[in-house]
């Protein structure tokens, strides 16, 4: 009898151990789910590469957030839009520093790719076609990694000291690129904030918070039409 007895409790205890086991396996199911809809989510969300100088990087802004770049992602992000940006801006750049460092910055994967670039040429009175053959070369190599991503070009202008001659050359060189590699363009990216004091830091140069706001709405009116936008709202 004795014997019986621990054989049915063994028994029970066995029975019991399952049913913890089976009530244990909906919350592992679960936690997989989510697990599966977050990794989902992750692979569903483009990216937008803004491969720039110091205008793209933020250079003088207490937050590099503010950044034209940062002004468009949390733009993207109020609108609930499957894309996250990627700032590689980097103060100083030239059109031939660029070229050297693009291949390593394409290691990550790119969606959509805004090239600003050559406004340092400009300052130094580097010649357009030289600054033409380092930026086609930048979207070939973008073009070879990633056929499918989309591009956009951000032209820019130089100051009319630099003489009639080399502003008229070098202001050409954003469009003749864009248009030879059917690329989405925004003509003049400082409009409305060049030459204005009261939108630009000490320098003269490089916007302020402010001015960055207006450059970053002048490149979302192009970049819009770009995104995937399943809600058709912006």
């Amino acid at each position: 009898m004795h014997k019986l007895k621990l054989t049915y409790l063994a028994l029970f205890a066995a029975i019991a151990l399952s049913a913890c086991g089976e009530k244990n396996k909906p919350a592992a199911n679960n936690e997989s789910k989510a697990d599966t809809t977050a990794k989902a989510d992750a692979a569903a969300t483009k990216t937008i590469l803004f491969f720039g100088d110091s205008l793209t990087a933020g250079y003088g802004l207490d937050d590099p957030a503010d950044a034209f770049p940062g002004v468009i992602s949390k733009r993207i992000d109020s609108l609930k839009l499957p894309y996250k940006v990627v700032n590689a801006g980097v103060s100083g750049e030239t059109s031939a520093g660029g070229n050297g460092r693009i291949d390593w910055t394409l290691k990550q994967k790119v969606d959509i790719f805004i090239l600003e670039l050559g406004a340092n040429d400009g300052l130094r009175g580097i010649s357009p076609t030289e600054t033409t053959k380092n930026l086609q070369s930048i979207v070939d190599k973008v073009k070879a990694k990633y056929p499918d991503a989309k591009l956009l070009m951000l032209g820019m202008q130089v100051p009319p000291n630099m003489g009639a001659d080399y502003v008229n050359k070098f202001k050409a060189v954003f469009p003749t690129i864009a248009t030879k590699n059917k690329m989405a363009l925004v003509p003049f990216l400082l409009q409305g904030v060049g030459g204005h004091p009261d939108l630009n830091q000490a320098d003269g140069i490089h916007p302020t918070e402010k001015g960055a706001k207006i450059v970053a709405d002048n490149v979302w009116m192009v970049l819009k039409s770009e995104l995937e936008n399943p809600k058709g709202v912006y």
